[in-house]
């Protein structure tokens, strides 16, 4: 098997300790801090079936691996992203588990149901904020190619009854979200706000939704640091990976 390398215009970079490897571009999207937020906040069990609307680099996915699941589809418009996901997903060996498709998720139309759908949809609506020069960033970042009403949408069409959605998205468009969720029928069932320090505001908040839940329940916000600008004791074990620490533990 030929092991995927990076090229003279990325980076390999290694997260939890190494059991995680990821290529990524040295001037195109890079990923940001929501993504270990995430995958650290996804909840699962052996038999689920995943689904992940907008992948990117396929860093979310790649996280979410040390968790026990069944499958992951990872589903991303750009056809450069995805041609960088599918060799993550070799570099960590993790075919069997996890399949990145070109997919607008708009589109997308598999007649079936997943356990568990999750997104870090983009922040900016498209016609604000500063547009990066990358057009791969800005779809990234920006409501270029769908907006949280159309991931909201797809997830209510892919989510088994039963099933669990999560999401990380802009504290400041917590109404849009709110909005998204109630008009596509699902309810939110947990919600954790994080804070760069402990008395600001919240800049980012985790969301995890479903169809049955009846009241809404808050989980203890997040610091991400402390006053001497170190991170956090929980931030810092969420981006070490404390599942994965967790998981051996056990093992």
């Amino acid at each position: 098997m030929n092991i995927p390398i990076k090229k003279d215009n990325e980076t390999l970079d290694a997260f939890y300790h190494g059991k995680i490897r990821i290529i990524q571009k040295s001037l195109g999207y890079r990923f940001s801090i929501e993504a270990p937020l995430l995958a650290d906040f996804i909840k699962t069990y052996p038999e689920d079936e995943l689904i992940e609307l907008g992948t990117a680099n396929g860093i979310i996915s790649l996280l979410v691996s040390i968790k026990p699941f069944k499958s992951l589809l990872a589903l991303e418009i750009q056809e450069a992203l995805v041609e960088l996901a599918c060799r993550n997903v070799a570099l960590n060996n993790l075919q069997q588990r996890i399949k990145v498709m070109c997919q607008d998720l708009r589109m997308f139309s598999p007649g079936r149901k997943y356990d568990i759908v999750f997104a870090n949809p983009p922040y900016y609506e498209k016609n604000t904020g500063r547009m990066s020069q990358s057009m791969e960033i800005s779809i990234a970042k920006h409501e270029v190619k769908c907006n949280i009403f159309d991931v909201m949408r797809k997830t209510a069409e892919l989510l088994h009854e039963k099933g669990r959605a999560y999401f990380v998205f802009s504290f400041r468009r917590r109404d849009d979200f709110i909005e998204a969720v109630h008009r596509n029928g699902l309810k939110i069932k947990k919600e954790r706000h994080i804070l760069p320090y402990k008395g600001e505001e919240s800049n980012l908040f985790l969301s995890e939704c479903d169809f049955r839940t009846e009241k809404t329940s808050y989980m203890k916000p997040l610091i991400l640091y402390n006053t001497d600008g170190r991170y956090s004791e929980e931030a810092e074990q969420i981006f070490s990976g404390r599942a994965y620490a967790s998981f051996n533990k056990k093992t």
